[in-house]
């Protein structure tokens, strides 16, 4: 039925209490009878200076303590990292007589809370409860089945008690018991169960209109649905529904339904309305049964709630169901309270409250009381005393050393009253060391020797009584410093710098001692400062927040109470990571590496430096790159893999066992560059009496430093002394040294110069002799001028022919042969060439030119022959040759004008005199005729040549003229439209041809031809004759 609600600590964590003592709060209960619970309740005890005391009490004024054993426990434990006291009151298998209201309270000296929770003990539902709830006896239509309902009860194993036949308990029940049987097995319509007993008793006739009847009963929960089904024979049979003898009407709750044989009502949401009894008419058959509609259990939404009187007072026991005004039963120790005991209780009913009444309440009154329903129980414990028990003196607080005795004693009214004593809730046995008296109206408890263990609170519980005298055993103990140094040098601590040290230091002692640390004479006290200490009841704390190297030191902590002290020294060793090197220095820079040096830093941390890691980063970068993964033992290293003409700068870390220091400062910026490659292509280009031209190429490598500029040095042959050419660096390439001595013999040299250094020296491996040389005159003609330069008009002509000889000689240019005329072509000559320029040629600038070199009797000449061309003129003498069908046939003759250049071909086109726009019949055509075909007949088109050449179409086009029309009269009438005639043109000659002539056709013809620019016409006269016979 029920599970036992889960303890309370496997429940979710209550939200902190911000109001009084309680840090969580006991929470309501729920538990199966026979199973275990547990309540628990926190407090907070940071604001307390010893252990609160903790009661658990049942309804108002019963003192759990008192009833600790095989059903109840009691337990308490303190997480001392949270500073909480958490207390646990265990049910162990509950029975129905637990539930109830409980309180529990917690008090220490001027402080106390209080927290109420409920408990409810379900008890277990008899079989038929069970079988009405479940749905294993429901076939598919929700109809109940109470042959498979008794067949399962029969099968069906039970671990508490046996299944229970009420069919068998009815019949064989006298009527005076049906109202208590019904009560007790949850029948909530009597009525019904007696109807369905007498049906069940008739024996059924066999029935020839149906196949299957309705079951003598159908039980359904208020708010479902249900479905009773009949089978019939004549599947086409109409059947009638009843109830209560009425015939039902179909409507949204009643739904009638006809498959095959089946014949089907269904009844939705069903209410009390609906249980009745029910009929299927097939003719002159009927099947009958009957509907229950069970309503929901009655529940107890508040139990009973135990009580204490005097004899003589007025009991009065409440509780709150469900349902207003529903049924309950009430029990005293299991027996029915009747309302033939009306002189004794009296029973009320209040909406959803029920009372149970005792006007004078008497001895015999005491014991349990229950209140049942169809679906709960509550008990209730009443006590009734006689007469008030009167407390002469209560049971004090002890407080004893070790090895003395404790002795509780109390004095009560009645000397005749027993009683129990309780350790925490646990009834005291007695042995060699613990003895209890009873001497006339006192009780005695003594402890001798007494030890740690003994110290708890202690209970005395007269039996009959509502009374708890309590009272707490505290034990002295000299207090004591509980350290372990784990094996390592006494007392000392290591931590490392900007970490927390947190140092538990457990202490002992009864009365809680007091702590005392200092360093060096200088008190530490609470939540002060980095280095502060904290007290709690069995141990104090020793913090250092961000540990420093000024923490070092000996810390002494010193513990009192009345009893005792014990003192302790803890020595404080701070350790860190080394300071930071200074900063690098760079040496011995090349191309791509160089050399980083350090030195040790000042302050190793108080451990050895283990090596050290460097690193390396651009000038404009923030990036630093490592670049050692094994730590560097020595204080130099070789940085390589550097870019050249990259600025760097280095840093370096110190690393020991705790960790790396800071960096250093970082290094001077410096860049790893190389001196250039050696000049290359070193050669002499000329020599004179006083003079020597050099010349040369780059370094093929220059290098990220860029080149300054290259220094040129000559040594005389047989000495080693080399002496600067030139004064200062040079930025070109070529160099003129003078004032040379003629007849010197020198060797020369050059040098590229950078950041870096210089380069390599180029040497002329040959001493050169300082003086003039005699060369012949030789034109270098370039290849492309090898053949005719061909240049259109209006382009720039710019020829350079280089030469060489010595002396400088003497250059002439003539054209045709004759002298070239300067203003209409410029030359401009050299030591090395001479250039002809024609700023803007014309066709008059084409011949053959010659260049003539001449040193003394010696020259040299060469010829090249320019050609200037231009766009040609059109074609000549166009005129359309001739006419017929579709084609026309064009001759022209070339040009007048070719451009001074060959034509290569004319370009065709034609247009249509109504669009006139103009399409490319041919295109580079060479001869001087054509024939166009394709013309629409009817049409008039002019016809156009271009004349081509290498500079492309001429400018304009030799264009046909307008051929006129032609018009052909007889005595001035039109011949156009008459068939008789045709009419020819063909070269220029006009034909007019008369099929069939007769002397009707004599006359006067006339042939007329019209233009544009005007027209003409000739006449002629046609005498026809019949020929003779």
């Amino acid at each position: 039925m029920f599970d036992a609600v889960p303890p309370a600590e496997t429940q979710p964590e209550e939200p902190v209490d911000p109001i009084g003592l309680f840090v969580t709060r006991p929470q309501d209960g729920e538990v199966t009878a026979g199973g275990n619970i547990t309540f628990t309740a926190k407090v907070a005890g940071e604001s307390l200076l010893k252990k609160p005391s903790m009661k658990w009490f049942k309804g108002k004024w019963m003192d759990l303590a008192s009833k600790v054993g095989k059903h109840l426990q009691l337990h308490d434990s303190y997480d001392r990292n949270n500073k909480v006291y958490t207390f646990e009151m265990e049910i162990i298998e509950a029975n129905m007589t637990f539930a109830g209201g409980y309180r529990c309270e917690v008090s220490s000296k001027d402080k106390f809370d209080s927290s109420n929770f409920n408990l409810i003990v379900n008890g277990k539902m008899n079989s038929f409860f069970l079988l009405l709830h479940s749905t294993e006896g429901l076939d598919e239509s929700g109809e109940l089945n109470f042959s498979a309902l008794l067949k399962k009860r029969g099968d069906g194993k039970s671990d508490s008690q046996p299944d229970v036949d009420v069919w068998e308990i009815l019949r064989k029940a006298p009527p005076s018991e049906y109202e208590k049987i019904a009560f007790q097995y949850g029948i909530t319509d009597l009525r019904g169960m007696l109807k369905r007993l007498k049906r069940i008793k008739k024996e059924e006739k066999k029935s020839t209109a149906f196949l299957k009847k309705l079951d003598p009963a159908y039980q359904v929960d208020k708010g479902q649905k249900i479905k009773l089904m009949v089978e019939v024979a004549n599947p086409d049979a109409d059947v009638k529904w009843l109830k209560n003898g009425q015939e039902i009407q179909v409507s949204g709750r009643y739904i009638f339904e006809a498959i095959g044989n089946k014949r089907i009502l269904t009844i939705n949401h069903c209410s009390l309305a609906d249980d009745a009894a029910y009929e299927c008419v097939v003719a002159e058959e009927k099947s009958f049964t009957e509907l229950f509609v069970k309503e929901p259990p009655i529940l107890i939404t508040h139990p009973l709630e135990d009580q204490m009187v005097m004899v003589g007072e007025r009991v009065e026991f409440e509780c709150e169901v469900s349902e207003e005004g529903a049924t309950v039963k009430w029990e005293k120790d299991g027996v029915e309270l009747t309302r033939e005991e009306t002189f004794k209780y009296r029973f009320k009913k209040d909406g959803k409250k029920q009372y149970l009444i005792i006007n004078e309440s008497t001895k015999e009154d005491s014991g349990h009381y229950t209140v049942k329903t169809n679906g709960g129980v509550s008990v209730a414990e009443l006590i009734v005393q006689e007469k008030k028990l009167e407390v002469y003196q209560s049971i004090a607080d002890l407080t004893v050393k070790a090895r003395d005795q404790a002795v509780f004693k109390c004095e009560v009214s009645d000397e005749n009253v027993k009683g129990i004593w309780l350790k925490n809730g646990k009834e005291v046995v007695p042995d060699e060391r613990i003895k209890i008296s009873h001497i006339g109206r006192i009780h005695k408890l003594t402890i001798e020797d007494v030890t740690p263990g003994d110290e708890a609170d202690y209970s005395f519980i007269p039996q009959g009584f509502a009374y708890n005298l309590s009272a707490k055993l505290q034990f002295l103990e000299p207090p004591k410093i509980h350290l372990d140094c784990l094996g390592q040098s006494p007392d000392t601590i290591v931590v490392v710098a900007e970490n927390k040290l947190r140092l538990d230091v457990p202490i002992s002692g009864d009365p809680t001692p007091t702590v005392i640390w200092q360093k060096v004479n200088k008190l530490l006290f609470e939540s002060e400062g980095r280095v502060r200490v904290e007290k709690h009841e069995d141990h104090c704390v020793f913090i250092i927040e961000g540990a420093e190297k000024e923490d070092e030191g000996v810390y002494r902590v010193t513990v009192k109470n009345p009893v005792g002290e014990d003192k302790a020294d803890i020595t404080v060793k701070v350790i860190d990571v080394p300071d930071p090197p200074e900063a690098p220095k760079i040496s011995n820079i090349g191309e791509d590496y160089c050399t980083v040096q350090w030195q040790p830093p000042t302050y190793d941390g108080g451990q050895p430096v283990l090596g050290y890691i460097l690193e390396r980063k651009k000038k404009k970068s923030y990036r630093w790159m490592r670049l050692n993964f094994d730590l560097l033992k020595e204080l130099t290293y070789e940085a390589k893999r550097m870019i050249e003409g990259v600025v760097y700068e280095m840093r370096i870390y110190a690393v020991n066992s705790i960790g790396m220091s800071r960096p250093s400062p970082a290094s001077q910026p410096f860049m790893p560059i190389a001196p250039p490659s050696e000049p290359t292509h070193f050669t002499v280009e000329d020599v004179s009496d006083t003079t020597v031209a050099l010349k040369w190429r780059p370094p093929e490598r220059i290098g990220a430093g860029g080149l300054d500029g290259y220094i040129v040095e000559y040594c005389k042959d047989g000495s080693s002394e080399w002496t600067p050419a030139l004064p200062g660096l040079t930025e070109r390439t070529t160099a003129l040294i003078k004032d040379l001595v003629t007849g010197d013999k020198l060797y020369f040299r050059v040098k590229a110069i950078n950041l870096a250094g210089e380069s390599g020296a180029a040497i002329i491996k040959e001493p050169i002799t300082v003086q003039e040389i005699m060369q012949r005159p030789k034109i270098w003609l370039p290849r492309h001028l090898r053949q005719t330069l061909v240049k259109k008009v209006g382009e720039t002509i710019n020829i350079m022919i280089p030469f060489q000889g010595k002396p400088r000689p003497k250059i002439s240019w003539m054209k045709d042969g004759q002298t070239l005329d300067s203003k209409d072509v410029g030359i401009r000559n050299s030591n090395t060439d001479t250039i002809l320029f024609i700023r803007k040629a014309e066709l008059h600038h084409s011949g053959a030119y010659e260049v003539t070199l001449q040193i003394e009797n010696m020259t040299d000449t060469v010829a090249i022959t320019i050609q200037i061309i231009d766009k040609p003129g059109p074609p000549q003498n166009i005129k359309l040759a001739d006419v017929w069908g579709f084609n026309v046939a064009l001759e022209w003759t070339p040009p007048q004008d070719d451009g001074n250049a060959q034509i290569l071909g004319y370009t065709v086109q034609k247009a249509d005199k109504k669009t006139m726009e103009w399409y490319t019949v041919y295109d580079h055509y060479r001869r001087t005729n054509c024939v166009v075909s394709d013309l629409i007949m009817g049409n008039e088109y002019f016809f156009r040549v271009f004349s081509e050449n290498l500079c492309g179409l001429s400018e304009t086009a030799a264009t046909t003229k307008n051929p006129p029309k032609i018009f052909w009269y007889k005595n001035k009438v039109d011949l156009s439209g008459d068939a008789k005639y045709r009419m020819f043109s063909k070269q220029g000659v006009l034909t007019l041809e008369i099929r069939k002539p007769t002397p009707f056709d004599g006359g006067f013809y006339t042939c007329k031809a019209v233009n544009e620019r005007g027209e003409a016409e000739i006449e002629c006269r046609l005498d026809v004759r019949v020929a003779k016979s």
